[in-house]
């Protein structure tokens, strides 16, 4: 039962990165703002779950991961619910940092899994768990724009609120309390120096679209979010308990595995940001398909069931040729799927297959990466290792979201009164995708794999009687 909440609760935090997507358009209207303005309602979701999965790894490892993850449910309660009582901007960014914060929830479930699981069983956990970042967002979709066409939009922050809510009671009730004493000082300058560089940097990245890549802001946020991130490294070396410890993320098979991530991240948002656009289309256009709101939901939405379909795949994937390979596997399907995207554009039907390849091979890659990390890892540094490789994700799918935005609005077609992302612009959108994805395999080639002794030794680290954990799945 516990993974079944681990994984509920995963899918309901990742859920919220999509709310507003149905919305985006009218937010300017509904919070009587600018709509210059009102992309920070994303923005900042954005911004403050890349921070907190980093944080909130390191919390766990101190005080308990249970802990950390009661408190990631109490936080989107309070987030939801402050947004479903907003009607303005400024209390609507409030709720929907506190929304992204509680994204925490998901790098801390992860490295739970393995000590709550039996050993056999561990595997196919870890690669659910691990796909519900994905899962959450693609089935958040139609969801979210079911609500809105059957209710208000503030309905969508309700829905949310008594989700979360049912989350943390279940959170406080079934996930155990696993902690094994260890104590440790919390970095709070590193945590403040990490926050600061990467909402620089982020912000620097999401706003390029709008900016432009070459404008002095963009360039100056994300060279000053840059420096300060060397500062913070550089710091980080010289503290006892770091927030981040930053040699055993050197280490060839973590920092390999971390940069792979950055590539498959950018992989599983370029579908997320380029299909949903074609389907929408007017399909006078000539290439585009003139699909509803909730119709392009309902299209885009087996690509979350496709992610949980391939967890035991990935599982047996993963025991028997390890988790390298099948990082690598899971890099080349995507690079497939777009491959395919480039030829399959004429119907709705041909962009289903597009985005159910690249989903099966983002679940298989997502699956491997905690693997690959918590393999490499003390157990006491477990969560933050697990939390930085999700910040690495995190980064991809930032640099996805603003170059494909860039893509679509510099190559343009005339239309009435408007310009329209051409039909090349989404053949380019697919050929950089499978471009990243490739990369992603061919840095996944660089991890090294684990000697007989070394998985010996970690064999040796499981806690006694793990054995004979009864199932919690």
């Amino acid at each position: 039962m516990s993974v079944g909440v681990l994984c509920v609760g995963g899918m309901t935090v990742s859920f919220t990165q999509t709310l507003v997507i149905p919305i985006q358009s009218e937010l300017p209207q509904l919070l009587g703002t600018s709509p210059s303005n009102a992309p920070w309602v994303v923005t900042i979701t954005l911004l403050a779950a890349a921070v907190s999965m980093v944080v909130a790894g390191r919390l766990a490892d101190l005080f308990g991961k249970q802990r950390v993850l009661v408190v990631s449910s109490a936080l989107l309660v309070t987030g939801s619910l402050v947004c479903a009582l907003s009607s303005t901007l400024t209390p609507m960014l409030v709720g929907r940092a506190l929304q992204g914060v509680s994204l925490g929830f998901i790098p801390v479930g992860i490295s739970l899994i393995r000590e709550i699981t039996p050993p056999r069983m561990a595997p196919t956990a870890l690669a659910t768990m691990s796909a519900t970042l994905g899962v959450g967002g693609a089935i958040g979709l139609p969801l979210a724009a079911w609500i809105v066409h059957v209710g208000s939009w503030h309905s969508l922050f309700w829905v949310s609120t008594v989700v979360a809510a049912v989350v943390l009671v279940l959170t406080v009730v079934a996930i155990p309390h696993v902690h094994d004493g260890h104590r440790g000082r919390f970095d709070l300058v590193g945590a403040l120096g990490l926050a600061v560089g990467l909402v620089v940097f982020l912000v620097g990245i999401s706003k390029a679209t709008a900016w432009g890549w070459g404008s002095p802001r963009t360039l100056g946020a994300i060279a000053a979010g840059l420096v300060v991130l060397v500062a913070w490294g550089a710091f980080e070396l010289r503290q006892s308990e770091p927030l981040v410890d930053l040699r055993s993320t050197a280490k060839l098979p973590v920092l390999m595995t971390n940069i792979a991530a950055v590539a498959v991240g950018f992989g599983m948002m370029a579908s997320s940001i380029v299909i949903p656009q074609l389907l929408g289309l007017p399909a006078a256009t000539g290439y585009g398909l003139g699909q509803s709101i909730q119709a392009v939901g309902l299209w885009m939405a087996p690509a979350g069931l496709m992610m949980l379909l391939f967890a035991p795949i990935s599982s047996a994937l993963i025991g028997g040729i390890g988790p390298k390979i099948t990082l690598i596997i899971g890099a080349l399907v995507i690079a497939a799927g777009y491959g395919a995207g480039t030829l399959l554009m004429d119907a709705s039907w041909q962009l289903l297959i597009v985005t159910c390849v690249t989903s099966a091979g983002v679940g298989i890659g997502y699956a491997a990466m905690p693997t690959l990390i918590l393999d490499a890892t003390p157990p006491a540094k477990a969560a933050a290792a697990v939390g930085l490789n999700s910040l690495s994700r995190s980064v991809g799918s930032s640099v996805a979201a603003a170059l494909m935005g860039t893509l679509l609005t510099s190559n343009t077609t005339a239309f009435g009164s408007t310009q329209l992302p051409s039909q090349h612009a989404f053949t380019l959108c697919f050929v950089v995708g499978a471009a990243a994805a490739l990369l992603g395999a061919g840095l996944a080639a660089f991890i090294p794999r684990r000697r007989p002794a070394e998985a010996g030794a970690a064999a040796a680290t499981v806690p006694a009687g793990r054995e004979d954990v009864p199932s919690t799945v």
